[in-house]
């Protein structure tokens, strides 16, 4: 990514072009795939797409610029209203991209771009699939966010459930799961401190056998949503976080 001025807008932009060590045929594929995915993708949510241009021969796509990525931000430390908060908007977008049948394959922090005002966008959708259920597809995605059988090269929606869940454990508990993820994973005493009312819908959410998960990331966010009006309650009664 580069940032760079929109001269007709007035605004700095961020562009995305391929990285010099792809073929040239791999990486216009994966930006061709990202522009079907844009145009049925509309979402507050949703990064969205501003251009896409030739460059000196080079295709290039144009998004707003955020503040940072959700993972710089993880380096320090969040209060749980602004935890929860980027962790809604996060399933809110992959909710309404699972009701396309769109499946992201590549849900990691870096790939969640937060703005100035609290708004949190997902980015990124150049390893996105289309499909009814799971897919026979490759096993792309980042190492430490990727579902098991993501990495066999059987992803859907489950998968972003998994990769969600993933990133809402960090937030709340401070450490990322590993294999083979046996609950209660490392981090357990310090998420029930914090909001051990989002406890059972992360476990659920991070069970290795994905028939288990929630079927998608609608069904995770409104269990999310129950969650976490229940955490409210607790908290507005003056229970311990």
């Amino acid at each position: 990514m580069f940032a760079a001025f929109d001269t007709l807008e007035r605004v700095t932009v961020a562009l995305k072009v391929p990285a010099a060590e792809r073929s040239e045929a791999d990486a216009r594929a994966d930006f061709e795939r990202e522009l079907r995915v844009a145009a049925r993708l509309d979402h507050p949510n949703v990064l969205r797409l501003k251009n896409a241009d030739v460059i000196d021969g080079r295709l290039t796509l144009a998004y707003p610029l955020g503040e940072r990525s959700l993972q710089d931000r993880l380096r320090y430390r969040m209060s749980l209203d602004k935890v929860l908060g980027y962790g809604r908007q996060l399933l809110a977008a992959l909710a309404h991209a699972h009701e396309r049948r769109v499946i992201h394959c590549d849900v990691k922090p870096d790939n969640v771009i937060l703005f100035a005002d609290g708004v949190a966008q997902l980015s990124d959708f150049g390893l996105a699939k289309q499909s009814l259920g799971t897919l026979q597809a490759s096993c792309s995605g980042t190492v430490g966010y990727v579902a098991p059988e993501q990495a066999m090269g059987r992803p859907s929606a489950r998968s972003d459930v998994f990769s969600a869940g993933l990133i809402l454990y960090r937030s709340l508990a401070g450490v990322l799961p590993e294999w083979p993820y046996r609950w209660p994973l490392e981090g357990h005493t310090r998420l029930r401190r914090r909001a051990r009312e989002l406890s059972l819908v992360l476990q659920r959410a991070l069970e290795v056998d994905a028939r288990r998960r929630y079927r998608d990331a609608g069904a995770m966010l409104r269990a999310f949503d129950e969650a976490r009006r229940a955490l409210e309650r607790r908290l507005r009664r003056g229970g311990s976080r």
